[in-house]
């Protein structure tokens, strides 16, 4: 949704960025996983999120590790890696990692 005020136009909806990005890191991942992350990703395009604190009120156990958040899929067994750009609305899909790679810390240090 845009909502436009004198010359300022505001998007009120979070831009997920890519799908195609989730569904590649869902391509070998169960059922289960799938129709989890296919439900994160349909209520965080809807939401409204312009800071961590927006978040952790839809998502309580959420984490914000080093600019990332960090959402749990499967009741923790997986970990969902997002760039926010809470400025411009974007979530940028980074990785899907099992708790076992998310706990190598591998991935701490490729982005942002």
């Amino acid at each position: 949704m845009l909502t436009c005020q004198f010359a300022f136009c505001y998007h009120k909806a979070v831009n997920v960025i890519s799908r195609s990005g989730l569904l590649e890191f869902l391509r070998d991942k169960s059922k289960d996983v799938q129709t989890e992350a296919f439900a994160w990703f349909a209520v965080a395009k809807s939401a409204d999120w312009d800071s961590f604190a927006a978040v952790r009120e839809m998502f309580p156990d959420v984490d914000l590790v080093n600019g990332l958040l960090v959402f749990n899929i499967r009741r923790n067994r997986f970990r969902l890696i997002v760039l926010p750009v809470f400025t411009r609305r974007k979530l940028y899909i980074k990785a899907l990692l099992t708790h076992q790679e998310y706990d190598r810390k591998d991935w701490m240090h490729k982005w942002p």
